[in-house]
């Protein structure tokens, strides 16, 4: 299948902002090649949020503020609607910010999950893949 309308979990995310090894290399490349590829890189408004709180403790205030612009510019920030939320709730899911995520996801018609937490897209409906995994499947 041809993945091209991509929803990215925040941990790849943060992976990239954050440097974190081995991780970051595959998130970077996965950022760096998605218009040669034809790549739509989506996440949700919700992320974002948990992505400046969590990099503020790197970058500071004003420093995560220019980090997020950077980010904006090449992925689509996706609201975080009730439809979402409630959906979440009644879902099997182990963990309520990942089913939030895979509902934002199959509502916008994301072809497929990019995350390092694949364990709890466990009832997910559409794939799930690391970031590595997503890269061997278009390089």
């Amino acid at each position: 299948m041809a993945y091209k309308n991509l929803f990215l979990d925040s941990d790849v995310l943060l992976d990239l902002l954050l440097e974190r090894e081995p991780f970051s290399y595959y998130a970077a490349v996965l950022m760096e090649e998605s218009a040669a590829f034809g790549l739509t890189l989506n996440t949700s408004a919700l992320i974002i949020a948990n992505i400046n709180y969590i990099a503020a403790q790197k970058f500071g205030k004003a420093g995560v503020i220019l980090q997020i612009k950077t980010l904006i510019e090449k992925v689509k920030i996706l609201a975080v609607d009730s439809d979402a939320v409630h959906f979440a709730v009644n879902s099997d899911f182990t963990d309520f910010e990942d089913a939030i995520q895979h509902f934002i996801a199959t509502a916008n018609n994301c072809d497929a999950i990019i995350s390092r937490n694949i364990k709890d897209y466990k009832y997910a409906t559409i794939p799930v893949l690391t970031a590595e995994q997503f890269l061997r499947t278009i390089l």
